[in-house]
């Protein structure tokens, strides 16, 4: 992609578009073509931000003055930073990337984009001049963690420096031209203790989930699109004894641990011949080698599911995961189908055992209709009966209606069932009340 290239194309203004927002964008992009060409791209990085600016603003007002624009010193600063942006960052995202209240951008094309700010969707403002601007916003995306995206592979997972998770997909794959999502993480991660505050959860369940992970129980996060999977890993991923060695295996890293122990491993895709691609089966494999206490994968999605088990089931007892699932049964049924794409001619009877025996605690997240993500349910799986695995509910999110704000109204209760993995934790020298595993009421 060649970036200078935009600026010698006719401006045709779009039906529909602002025209003073048009020739804004117009202009920004000549004078970013114009700065590419006049500065020196390979010292960027080595030039302090205040010199930088103070460099792209003697060339803009220069440029400026040679066209004859006149510009009010509040949009020159205002442009100064929208093309500091395009030079060093990534152009219009990076307002959105630098605003603490939106966790996701979605880029359904080069005029639409949309961000989720607490929990809601709404559209902003922002828009790329074209769908090559786009295109190489992607680019430069893509390209600094060593992945490409063209017509022959048209979509792409990669991550930005501070851990958020990109996807691209571009034509032909997409009718209206590139499309980008973005999940932001937090600079500091979530704790237990801001999800309480958030009303993710309640203080019992925090401390049983603290517990669970002291007492090296193996734990399957599950959940929908955006319910906070990652974010529940992160945050109970804090409680591992920094003396143990973690691996951690992704397919784009973006977990966020605090240990300092920890080796991460990342999937590769296949190159340009279709040679080369790194699975994230054979890196889980390859972790039983690296002598973990602890095996970490950020989504199980196939065949590495079986070789997860296989680590649960091995001696690497603490390890999670998290997997797409509508609710604790499914997230179950789920992982069976997984151990089934490995090809082995397994009884469905030996599969489900695998799983009885591996995974201890089933946690379900969701987002619900006002934003809010919430556990809804902890619960633990006790064994097998016949050909079935059986499960119960250690506690539970009970709704009770919808406020007239819209906010979902409920509460998190104890289903008055003790988990047999109480009798594990406490010879673990962890101590729980009983009495917060007593039965409680919900009044509807």
């Amino acid at each position: 992609m060649q970036p200078a290239a935009e600026a010698k194309l006719p401006a045709v203004p779009e039906p529909g578009i602002d025209l003073e927002l048009q020739a804004h964008l117009e202009l920004k992009s000549r004078l970013h073509a114009e700065l590419l060409d006049r500065l020196n791209l390979s010292m960027i990085d080595k030039v302090e931000a205040s010199e930088l600016k103070r460099q792209i603003s003697a060339l803009v007002t220069s440029i400026l003055e040679t066209e004859g624009v006149q510009m009010r010193a509040a949009a020159f600063t205002s442009l100064v930073e929208e093309l500091i942006f395009e030079v060093m960052g990534l152009g219009p995202l990076e307002p959105l990337l630098e605003d603490p209240t939106i966790n996701d951008i979605l880029v359904n094309s080069h005029d639409q984009v949309y961000v989720e700010r607490f929990g809601m969707l709404e559209k902003s403002t922002v828009r790329f001049r074209d769908e090559r601007h786009l295109l190489r916003i992607i680019d430069k995306i893509v390209s600094k963690v060593g992945r490409r995206i063209d017509e022959s592979q048209p979509w792409v997972d990669a991550r930005l420096e501070d851990g958020s998770r990109v996807n691209a997909i571009i034509r032909p794959c997409t009718v209206d031209g590139p499309a980008l999502s973005i999940r932001k993480f937090s600079r500091s991660p979530l704790t237990l203790d801001r999800l309480i505050e958030q009303g993710a959860l309640d203080h019992r369940a925090a401390d049983i989930l603290t517990a669970m992970v002291e007492a090296r129980l193996n734990v399957l996060i599950s959940g929908g699109t955006g319910s906070g999977k990652t974010t529940m890993l992160n945050a109970m991923s804090s409680f591992i004894d920094a003396r143990q060695r973690i691996v951690t295996i992704e397919d784009a890293a973006e977990l966020q641990l605090q240990q300092d122990h920890v080796v991460r491993l990342e999937t590769r895709p296949a190159n340009s011949e279709g040679q080369g691609a790194i699975l994230q089966r054979d890196l889980v494999r390859n972790a039983l080698r690296m002598r973990p206490d602890r095996i970490i994968v950020g989504e199980v999605r196939g065949a590495e599911c079986f070789d997860m088990l296989q680590a649960m089931n091995t001696g690497h007892d603490g390890s999670m995961t998290t997997i797409h699932a509508n609710s604790a049964r499914d997230a179950v049924g789920r992982v069976e189908q997984m151990v089934t794409m490995v090809g082995a001619d397994l009884p469905i009877k030996t599969i489900r055992s695998q799983i009885a025996a591996a995974i201890h605690i089933v946690i379900q997240l969701s987002r619900l209709s006002d934003g809010h993500r919430r556990v809804i349910s902890i619960s633990e799986i006790t064994g097998m009966e016949d050909e079935t695995i059986t499960m119960q509910d250690i506690f539970v999110f009970k709704r009770q209606g919808i406020s007239t704000s819209g906010q979902v109204l409920g509460k998190f209760v104890a289903t008055g069932i003790r988990p047999k993995c109480y009798d594990l934790m406490r010879s673990a020298g962890i101590k729980l009340d009983p009495q917060m595993f007593q039965r409680e009421e919900v009044l509807s």
